[in-house]
């Protein structure tokens, strides 16, 4: 369909047709997306740790890295609007952030993100196996996965494929002088057991006595109804909650 050798129209006949195909597909092709409305609950999150210094931003489970490159698309709240980017973001905010934080600016000096199956989306196959994954009938967000994927292209994130786990010391010593590293992600570390998650914690202690690390990331909110967004600074961990937003980005409560 997305390649044009199948049609809705007659479904019935592509799954006779594409037999071989869909069941290899299915079997060996692990679910990848990449959903880049969540980057309007994010975008808050990166103002509020701003400090002055570039950003160098790693990923943990980027898929393809349309959220590594935020800061090229452009949001709309009800208290202002950030960003000149071609792709407009925007949702319900039932509590938006301040007007002061949409203000501030940001510079980015470095984009590196890790996933154990990372998505080349400058390739037509990258594309269509990201938009595979997006039911045929959201066309809203089958047009925005498209602008964004034509957004990254124009000069892609550097994509590792690895642990992030088992990778994550190297990569934090790799530090660029001058910047503030912003080790970010979301809906990733759910899927990492309570081992996973020390080690990862223990890395970034460990490397943040070399010079302090900013953690942003999401979690499961109170009452199960979307996921928090977290800033923990280390050395120490400290920790503070700083929104609730909707799984796939549609809403945001800034402060809660």
């Amino acid at each position: 369909m997305l390649a044009q050798q199948a049609s809705w129209d007659d479904i019935g006949d592509a799954l006779v047709t594409e037999r071989a195909f869909l069941t290899r597909f299915t079997a060996e092709q692990d679910v990848q997306t990449n959903e880049v409305q969540r980057a309007w609950g994010l975008l808050p999150g990166f103002l509020s740790i701003a400090d002055g210094r570039p950003f160098d931003l790693l990923e943990l489970g980027p898929s393809a890295g349309l959220n590594l490159v935020w800061d090229r698309y452009s949001y709309r709240y009800s208290t202002g609007q950030w960003g000149d980017g071609p792709l407009e973001l925007a949702g319900a905010d039932r509590l938006p952030p301040p007007p002061e934080l949409l203000r501030r600016t940001v510079e980015v000096a470095r984009r590196r993100g890790i996933d154990l199956s990372p998505v080349d989306a400058t390739t037509e196959h990258g594309a269509r196996l990201l938009q595979a994954f997006v039911w045929a009938d959201q066309t809203e967000r089958l047009e925005r996965l498209r602008s964004a994927i034509e957004i990254l292209r124009t000069d892609p994130p550097a994509l590792l494929r690895g642990d992030y786990v088992e990778s994550l010391p190297a990569l934090l010593a790799d530090r660029r002088e001058g910047t503030q590293l912003v080790v970010f992600q979301t809906a990733s570390t759910m899927y990492v057991d309570r081992s996973g998650i020390d080690k990862l914690r223990s890395a970034l202690e460990e490397a943040s006595r070399r010079e302090p690390i900013v953690y942003l990331g999401t979690g499961r909110a109170p009452e199960d109804d979307g996921y928090s967004l977290d800033v923990e600074r280390f050395p120490g961990g400290e920790l503070t909650r700083l929104a609730v937003f909707d799984f796939h980005g549609e809403w945001l409560d800034w402060g809660r």
